[in-house]
C-alpha cells in the first residue's frame, strides 16, 4: 500500500471505495463541514472527486496543504477548478477514453430520434391516435444530409465514424485543422452551420466554451436544420435555441445535457419538436465499470510515482 492517504466522499461506491483502500489509506467524510477533516487536513495528498459531488472549489482543496492529486470520473472537469489546482502544484486527472463509444451511441441515436421523429410517432401511438386513416405522418430523411461536427476530440470521431455507415457527409470545426484528418474543416461554428443539415455540439464546459452556440451559428443552421448537443449544457445559449426552435429558425432539436441540471427549461420541455434525455450518454453499465476502473488506474498510477495516465488538457503533466 502506497504511503498516499486518500479523500473521498461517503457516498461513494462501496466496491470503487474497495479499490481505493487496496492502494492508499482512504478517509471517508460527509461533507465539507465534517469535523472529521481538520484532524485529516495535514496528511491528505490525494482528492478522488465525482461530479455527482457538486463542484470542487479552490477554497476546498486549500485546506489541503500536503494535495497533489484530484482524480475525477468521466471526461468532464468543469465542476473542478482547474486553475486554482494548477497554481497550486495539484494534478487533475479524468476518464476520457471511458466515455466515449456509448456517448457517441447516444449521439446517433440523438440524431435519428429527432430527424425522424421516433419519440413523437410513439406517443402518437400510445396516445391511441393513430387510427385508420390516420398514419403519423412523414419525417425527415438521413439520406443526402450533411453532419456538421463542433469539437471534434474522441466523441466527435466515434460519431463521424457512425455517421459514414449511415451515408452522411461528415465535417467538422475545432481550435484548428486537424492532421490526418480529411473530412473537410470549418474555421468557424458559422461557418460549419451553414455548411451542414445536422449539427452537432461536442463542447466541452467551461468559461472558455460558455454559450459558443447561439443566433448566429442557429441562423446559419437554417429552417431545415437540426441541433443535436452531447457536448455540455453551458455551451449552447439556450434562450437563443427555444428562441430559434419557437420561431421555426431550426427545424429541431435532440439534447442529453442542459445548462442548469437538472433544470430544463420549460419552452424546450413544452415543445414536440425537441428531443429530451436526461444526460444519459455515458450512463451505461460498461461506462461505469470503465470510469471507476481508470479513476483507479490514475490514482495507483500517480500514488506509485510514475505520474499520471490521464492529466487533464490545462495541466502541463505528460504522460
Amino acid at each position: 500500500m502506497n504511503d498516499f492517504p486518500l479523500l473521498a466522499s461517503a457516498v461513494l461506491p462501496a466496491p470503487l471505495a474497495a479499490a481505493l483502500e487496496s492502494i492508499a489509506p482512504l478517509h471517508r467524510f460527509e461533507g465539507p463541514d465534517d469535523p472529521k477533516l481538520a484532524s485529516i487536513a495535514d496528511v491528505v495528498r490525494g482528492i478522488v472527486w465525482t461530479p455527482f459531488g457538486g463542484p470542487l472549489t479552490g477554497a476546498f482543496m486549500a485546506r489541503f496543504p500536503k494535495l497533489e492529486l484530484v482524480a475525477t470520473m468521466g471526461a468532464g472537469y468543469e465542476h473542478i477548478d482547474v486553475g486554482h489546482a494548477v497554481s497550486h502544484g495539484v494534478c487533475v486527472t479524468n476518464t476520457p477514453d471511458a466515455v466515449t463509444e456509448d456517448t457517441a451511441d447516444c449521439a446517433f441515436a440523438l440524431i435519428l430520434d429527432t430527424v425522424r421523429r421516433f419519440p413523437a410517432a410513439e406517443r402518437f401511438l400510445r396516445a391511441g391516435k393513430w387510427q385508420p386513416g390516420k398514419p403519423f405522418g412523414v419525417s425527415a430523411s438521413l439520406r443526402n444530409k450533411r453532419l456538421g461536427i463542433l469539437g471534434f476530440g474522441r466523441i466527435g470521431k466515434a460519431v463521424a465514424r457512425r455517421a459514414e455507415a449511415f451515408g452522411l457527409a461528415v465535417s467538422y470545426c475545432g481550435r484548428h485543422r486537424q492532421e490526418g484528418v480529411a473530412y473537410p474543416y470549418f474555421a468557424s461554428a458559422e461557418e460549419l452551420a451553414r455548411n451542414c443539415d445536422i449539427f452537432l455540439n461536442a463542447l466541452p464546459g467551461g468559461d472558455s466554451t460558455r454559450a459558443s452556440v447561439g443566433r448566429s451559428v442557429f441562423d446559419a443552421l437554417g429552417p431545415k436544420g437540426y441541433f443535436i448537443n452531447i457536448g455540455r449544457g453551458t455551451s449552447v445559449d439556450e434562450p437563443a435555441l427555444a428562441a430559434a426552435l419557437k420561431e421555426g429558425r431550426i427545424a429541431g432539436a435532440g439534447l442529453d445535457v442542459f445548462a442548469h441540471e437538472p433544470a430544463v427549461p420549460e419552452e424546450l420541455v413544452a415543445m414536440e419538436n425537441v428531443v429530451l434525455l436526461p444526460h444519459v450518454g455515458g450512463a451505461t453499465d460498461h461506462v461505469m465499470m470503465a470510469v471507476a476502473g481508470r479513476l483507479v488506474e490514475n490514482v495507483r498510477s500517480f500514488a506509485s510515482g510514475k505520474g499520471p495516465l490521464d492529466p487533464v488538457s490545462e495541466t502541463p503533466w505528460k504522460t
